[in-house]
């Protein structure tokens, strides 16, 4: 039984009220909430040492021996702004100890390089005010002497192409 108010207040699917589509928006909103809040996490577990990382898994792609990335060591900039990553350390495994300014401090919460082939990766994730979970995804090209890649700004949910160059 459907009276005139019952349809005005939107209540049920029964009655093709305008309510039944904003209970599946609410749904997907919730799903990519839970989905943002659960991934980086799942991405620090990662590169916490002692984890298996998927890379260590696949046989295509594993870290390299600290002495096969020492090449990575250094200052490399993004001419594109005043962004610099600097690469202080690398371990054995392909953990990095790493720092990013822009141009002052920003958290790095994972930094690690592998080789996938002949190809070498180099992964950043930050976590900081203004750059919660923001993640560069990189590849060296050796004939240039850079890291190009992507560059993930998580609280504007863009993905930016990206170089990096050696700093003088």
């Amino acid at each position: 039984m459907h009276d005139t108010k019952h349809k005005e207040t939107g209540c049920c699917s029964s009655c093709s009220c305008s309510r039944g589509p904003s209970v599946w928006w609410l749904l997907v909103a919730a799903a990519i909430v839970i989905g943002a809040a659960v991934w980086p996490r799942q991405s620090a577990d990662r590169s916490a040492p002692g984890a298996a990382s998927p890379e260590a898994a696949n046989s295509a792609t594993a870290p390299a021996g600290a002495d096969d990335l020492q090449f990575l060591k250094g200052r490399w900039i993004r001419p594109d702004g005043n962004y610099l990553l600097e690469i202080r350390q690398v371990e054995a495994g392909g953990q990095l100890d790493a720092g990013y300014f822009n141009p002052n401090p920003i958290r790095v919460v994972g930094a690690r390089a592998a080789k996938e082939g002949a190809a070498v990766k180099v992964y950043i994730e930050l976590n900081d005010v203004n750059y919660p979970g923001c993640q560069y995804n990189l590849t060296y090209l050796p004939e240039q002497r850079l890291l190009v890649g992507t560059y993930f700004q998580a609280a504007l949910q863009q993905t930016y192409e990206v170089a990096f160059e050696r700093a003088p």
